[in-house]
C-alpha cells in the first residue's frame, strides 16, 4: 500500500520516555556523548519485529511507562523490560509483532523485570535528528533534539510501511533480568595503581545501585577503596563501560549520556557485551564483578 503519515498521541508521558537510536559514534573527540539506547540488542530485535532497519528510531521507556494514543492502524513491537504493558486495558505481549488499530490506548503498569523498554513502530519517523541521530541529547536537548524528549501531549507522526507479517522472537533470544547481575570487566589504564587489598576487596563484595543514578553513570553505594582520597589524574577519555573511583572512594560506571573525558582513575572497564545488562539495572538492583584478561 502507499506510505501515509501515522500519529502517536502522549496523554502521559511517564517518568523518562526518550526517542533513542544507537546514538553517535565518531563524535567523541568533540565531547559529543554516545548516548543512544542502554540496551541496544532489545532496541535492536524490536525493530525487526516490526521490520525497520536497526538504527531506526524509537522509544525507550524507563520504569514508568507513557499513556500513549494511536490515531492510526499500525504494526508495533516491544522488547527489553517487562513493564505490564497493556492495549485497551489488556494485557500485551513482549517480545512479538503486535497489530495496533486506530484508537487504541497503551498503558504500562507494574514493572515485573528489567528497567527499560523499547517501543518500536514500523516505518520512518518524522524526528529532528543532530549529527545523524534522532537519540535525546542530556544537554542542551530542547533545542538540538525537540522531539526526543516525550512529555504531555506531544505527538509523533512516523511515514507507515507496507503491513508485514507476524513475528515472534525465538526463545533463545529473550533475555532474562536478574535483580542480581554478573558483569565482566578488564582492567583500565589506571589499574595497576590500586593494590592488590584494594582490588580484592572491589572484587569480593556485592554492589549496590543507589537511586541517584540514571543514563550517565551508575553509582554504586559501597565504600570500595579507602585509600585513595584525593587520588585523581589528569582529564583523559572515557567510554560507556569506563569505571572510575572517585576522590572519596566511590566507583561510578559511565553509561551511554556520560561526558567523554573525566579526571577520576579508570579502575575497570565493563566488556561491550556485557553494557546490554547494565543497561535494564535499576537503583537497588545488585552487581557482582569478576576480571577477565584482553583475550
Amino acid at each position: 500500500m502507499d506510505k501515509s503519515t501515522l500519529q502517536i498521541y502522549f496523554h502521559k508521558p511517564g517518568l523518562h520516555t526518550t526517542i533513542q537510536d544507537l546514538g553517535r559514534i565518531g563524535h567523541q573527540s568533540f565531547g559529543v556523548p554516545v548516548s543512544g539506547v542502554m540496551d541496544e540488542f532489545s532496541a535492536k530485535m524490536a525493530n525487526w519485529l516490526v521490520g525497520n532497519q536497526a538504527n531506526t528510531p524509537l522509544l525507550e521507556i524507563t520504569l514508568l511507562g507513557p499513556k500513549i494514543e494511536f490515531k492510526n492502524d499500525s504494526q508495533i513491537a516491544l522488547t527489553g523490560a517487562d513493564l505490564s504493558p497493556k492495549i485497551n486495558g489488556i494485557l500485551a505481549n513482549l517480545n512479538e509483532t503486535l497489530f495496533i488499530k486506530k484508537g487504541d490506548i497503551m498503558s504500562f503498569g507494574k514493572v515485573k523485570s528489567g528497567c527499560r523498554s523499547y517501543l518500536a513502530i514500523r516505518g520512518i519517523w518524522q524526528v529532528k535528528t543532530w549529527l545523524g541521530s534522532a537519540s535525546y541529547v542530556p544537554q542542551n536537548g530542547s533545542v538540538l533534539t525537540p522531539d526526543s524528549l516525550i512529555k504531555k501531549d506531544h505527538s509523533i507522526s512516523i511515514l507507515s510501511d507496507s503491513i508485514i507479517e507476524k513475528k515472534i522472537l525465538p526463545k533463545k533470544l529473550i533475555v532474562d533480568y536478574p535483580a542480581i547481575q554478573y558483569i565482566q570487566v578488564f582492567p583500565g589504564p589506571e589499574f595497576d595503581s590500586f593494590s592488590k587489598i584494594e582490588i580484592a576487596q572491589f572484587f569480593g563484595q556485592n554492589h549496590e545501585i543507589t537511586p541517584d543514578s540514571n543514563r550517565m553513570g551508575y553509582r554504586l553505594n559501597t565504600q570500595l577503596i579507602k585509600n585513595q582520597i584525593n587520588k585523581e589524574i589528569i582529564s583523559s577519555g572515557i567510554i560507556p563501560g569506563t569505571i572510575q573511583i572517585t576522590s572519596a572512594g566511590k566507583a561510578i560506571i559511565l553509561m551511554k549520556d556520560a561526558q567523554t573525558t573525566g579526571g577520576y582513575c579508570r579502575f575497570l572497564n565493563v566488556i561491550s557485551s556485557n553494557l546490554d545488562k547494565l543497561g535494564q539495572m535499576k537503583p537497588r538492583d545488585k552487581i557482582r564483578f569478576s576480571l577477565v584478561g584482553f583475550d
